[in-house]
């Protein structure tokens, strides 16, 4: 069986986790019966954004643990807590917290800054030669924790200016179908576009299974 990490960065697309990459990566692994921990790390979103308006909520902050947890349907770990030597591989979903939360690639690029915890968890699962599995945004995170040391390759779908970004940060961006998984087997790290180019839900669906049974079968 499987030992999984599936780490979250809140709860709704433009402020934290995207919920049906975070719903489509938690049922392709509990079908494939998968051992599956949930995580997140402890502070402050970026900022809270109500869904329904789609504009920043002046005064209010949320915890991203605790907001990840309406997706887990309860209590999700403190990733500090997290030890590579535990698990086979991490899963990061995409939606605008991987990117504002996990890390500030949002607002900074290829300059962004990452969550201590995550860029020490990440790090540590690859340097222990763990799989690092990564969707929509979320592979943007992954290239500025390793491109400057290894020559990761990773794709967002096809959208030129993130791209280009991903490239900045030393990784190797290469273009993908929303169906399609880039897989590089050197660093042992796979990724999709998932809503970086899905029109639909199904697409994310089975973009997300096919990442899910690749990567459980090389683990």
């Amino acid at each position: 069986m499987s030992r999984v990490a599936v780490i979250l960065s809140g709860c709704g697309v433009f402020d934290g986790s995207e919920i049906h990459e975070a719903t489509a990566t938690l049922l392709a692994l509990d079908r494939a019966d998968a051992d599956v921990t949930i995580a997140a790390p402890a502070g402050p979103q970026m900022h809270v954004i109500d869904h329904q308006a789609g504009a920043p909520v002046e005064g209010e902050s949320r915890d991203i643990m605790v907001e990840s947890a309406r997706i887990a349907r309860g209590p999700v770990g403190n990733i500090a807590d997290l030890a590579a030597d535990d698990f086979d591989v991490v899963f990061l979903p995409g939606g605008f917290g991987a990117a504002k939360n996990l890390c500030t690639f949002a607002v900074a690029g290829a300059d962004c800054d990452v969550n201590p915890s995550v860029a020490a968890f990440v790090k540590d699962m690859h340097d222990k030669g763990k799989w690092i599995a990564a969707m929509c945004i979320a592979p943007a995170l992954v290239a500025k924790i390793l491109g400057a040391d290894k020559p990761v390759k990773l794709t967002i779908g096809t959208d030129g200016d993130t791209a280009a970004a991903v490239n900045a940060t030393g990784a190797e961006h290469v273009d993908a179908a929303v169906d399609q998984v880039v897989v590089d087997t050197d660093h042992r790290i796979a990724t999709t576009p998932a809503y970086m180019l899905a029109g639909r839900i199904s697409e994310v669906f089975d973009g997300i299974d096919k990442l899910v049974q690749q990567v459980l079968k090389l683990c």
